[in-house]
């Protein structure tokens, strides 16, 4: 298990009003999960990005599982967005579960143009 950062639970309580925790992590599992299936250099490249686009993301979206949502945040040097998986820990939660990243999914512009176009947003940065 790896610390990745903290969010605002303000922010975040659009997806879950009893968030009882502002610290994420990641598993190894779940680092795996995300190198399998975006590749090293994506990881690499994005991985230390992570706590950044908790803590200040420019939309999050609903997600179909509960307490679950997509951080997204638009990378300007490449013109990607980075959509973070993120499952809160909530009051019904055990006091063992964290908040914590599932995966990583990247998109470029047109793909992320069309998430926007096609999902209302829980929450969009000023």
């Amino acid at each position: 298990m790896r610390y990745v950062g903290k969010i605002d639970r303000e922010i975040y309580s659009c997806v879950a009003g009893d968030i009882v925790t502002d610290e994420v992590i990641i598993t190894d599992e779940r680092v795996q999960h995300i190198i399998d299936r975006r590749g090293k250099a994506f990881y690499d490249a994005y991985s230390l990005a992570f706590a950044d686009i908790l803590a200040d993301p420019d939309y999050i979206f609903a997600d179909s599982r509960p307490n679950t949502a997509l951080a997204c945040k638009t990378f300007s040097r490449d013109g990607t967005a980075v959509n973070l998986v993120v499952r809160f820990a909530v009051g019904s939660d055990g006091p063992q579960y964290k908040n914590s990243i599932i995966t990583a999914i990247k998109e470029n512009e047109k793909r992320f143009a069309q998430r926007i176009r096609n999902n209302v947003p829980l929450y969009k940065k000023e």
